[in-house]
């Protein structure tokens, strides 16, 4: 893709949500040298990229998706000096890092919200998506009423605390006045202010973002025509001043992200990607019991690929909004999940904790916002000391309570166990990176001829290679008559030959010359 930056077609992400990551002052919240400390892991598992999860001044409402302050590092992650240095030492590793934007919302506490809510007009009156009538509330939209001076509601976007900004409508109801055109002064002073955003924290040394609701923020938007137009205007300012900076969309339609100008897109788990039918449901694809159906997913994927036009579509293992894999799969149905995720094309996501197997904590009480998500957002599992190595804190201090469980994975554990959930993915993303085929801007062709197995091909730099994954407990058969060259790559047994094709081997993956 013609401006994408040349790392992001080599790049594998690691999710972290600092505050469950790695704790260095003992308050029981992770920071930013924490993340530092941790650098070398990351680095040693394969990972030379990051995406770190909002990390700005927050109340924490919605752990820290409602943004106090753009321009601030919350200070119980440490200062923006911090964030700075951390951006060095991923920059000495040959790593890059990639900030949360979240451009569609603020949090009720940000200054530009408190003045927005004064009778008088002020810079600030239109920063926000107000009606005109304290009993109105724009259509589609919850919102924000009787808490301000001025007449009038606010959308809000998703909690009640996030008040909604205003990029514009883009067809304005003519006999709604308040409903602005997106060239409207207001409209425009958002959009310039979120590229200031942008601009500081690009010159202090990151190297892109993920963009969290990317699709949302213009308003009566025929088919995201509008948004498209926004974050092509985005992108012609970041070509013009931070050429190299990589954009990543929460949007999970790639026809409309990348022809806004983003570089990917993410497979959302929510919609219509049938992505949670593979991991996440009463009867997962990947599990051994083989009731799972793949075939939704990947014809849905193949109508994204073709829309993509060259760009990338990033399949994370999981994130701070989804249940943890091992919810449903265990270590061993994990490796073929990792043994997938690493040979689809795009940037490989992955979440803090998912190479080593980390649980869903049941029952954990709702902790700044996560409701159900609070399980998949336990500290991270270090080693066998306190707190499994996260924080010196007393365990009741810690932000979410950690799984107890005796057996509880670590990654100092895994990674001396040579047959580990860690180590086969280390194994995975070096095999990724010794391939051209398996690059993130290689080619893919299903060769699907059933539900079990799935099997594709993946081609770039002169090589092709067949990927061939059964996670059923049985025997299955793949009707397929082409000659495959020597297993470069396996878990569990290899294929043999049968008259119709080929027998593919219960819970295997092969990666096959072609």
């Amino acid at each position: 893709m013609e401006g994408r930056p040349n790392w992001l077609n080599a790049a594998i992400f690691y999710e972290i949500y600092p505050q469950s990551f790695n704790d260095t002052n003992a308050d029981g919240i992770g920071d930013m040298k924490g993340i530092i400390e941790k650098l070398d892991y990351i680095k040693e598992l394969g990972c030379n990229a990051l995406w770190i999860n909002p990390c700005f001044q927050s109340p924490f409402y919605d752990a820290g998706y409602d943004v106090e302050d753009y321009l601030t590092v919350a200070p119980r992650y440490g200062t923006n000096e911090d964030l700075v240095q951390l951006f060095k030492e991923a920059h000495k590793r040959d790593m890059h890092v990639l900030l949360d934007l979240v451009p569609g919302h603020t949090s009720v506490n940000h200054k530009w919200f408190r003045e927005s809510m004064k009778a008088e007009k002020n810079p600030y009156t239109d920063r926000y998506v107000w009606t005109d009538s304290t009993w109105e509330e724009p259509d589609g939209m919850n919102a924000l009423k009787g808490i301000a001076e001025r007449v009038g509601a606010c959308g809000v976007n998703f909690f009640s605390h996030q008040p909604a900004l205003n990029y514009g409508y883009y067809k304005p109801n003519p006999e709604k006045k308040w409903q602005q055109s997106m060239d409207a002064p207001g409209p425009l002073a958002t959009r310039e202010a979120m590229k200031d955003v942008m601009r500081f924290w690009l010159k202090a040394g990151c190297d892109g973002f993920r963009v969290d609701m990317a699709g949302s923020l213009v308003k009566n938007d025929e088919d995201g025509k509008g948004t498209i137009m926004l974050w092509q205007d985005i992108r012609k300012f970041l070509d013009e001043e931070f050429p190299g900076a990589a954009m990543v969309s929460e949007w999970g339609e790639p026809d409309k992200s990348l022809a806004g100008g983003f570089h990917m897109d993410f497979l959302l788990h929510f919609g219509p990607s049938h992505y949670n039918d593979l991991f996440r449901c009463d009867e997962p694809w990947f599990s051994r019991r083989g009731k799972g159906d793949v075939t939704a997913f990947w014809e849905k994927y193949q109508e994204s690929y073709r829309k993509s036009c060259g760009g990338l579509i990033c399949i994370p293992s999981g994130n701070h909004d989804m249940d943890r894999l091992a919810r449903r799969l265990d270590q061993e149905e994990m490796k073929l999940v990792f043994a997938f995720l690493l040979t689809m094309p795009g940037a490989p996501f992955i979440y803090y904790g998912d190479e080593i197997g980390m649980r869903y904590v049941e029952g954990l009480k709702s902790v700044e916002g996560g409701y159900e998500r609070t399980g998949s957002r336990s500290p991270m599992q270090w080693d066998d000391s306190l707190n499994a190595g996260f924080s010196a804190a007393d365990p009741a201090k810690l932000y979410i309570a950690q799984d107890s469980a005796a057996d509880r994975p670590t990654a100092a554990a895994q990674m001396k166990d040579p047959d580990s959930l860690y180590n086969e993915v280390k194994r995975l993303i070096a095999f990724r990176q010794s391939h051209a085929a398996l690059r993130n801007d290689g080619e893919i062709v299903f060769l699907q001829t059933g539900n079990y197995p799935l099997a594709y091909m993946r081609q770039g730099g002169g090589e092709s290679l067949a990927v061939v994954i059964n996670p059923s407990r049985e025997q299955a058969a793949w009707e397929c008559h082409a000659e495959l060259g020597q297993a470069l790559y396996h878990i569990g047994e290899t294929l043999t030959r049968t008259d119709e094709g080929w027998s593919v081997p219960p819970c295997s993956v092969g990666i096959y010359q072609l």
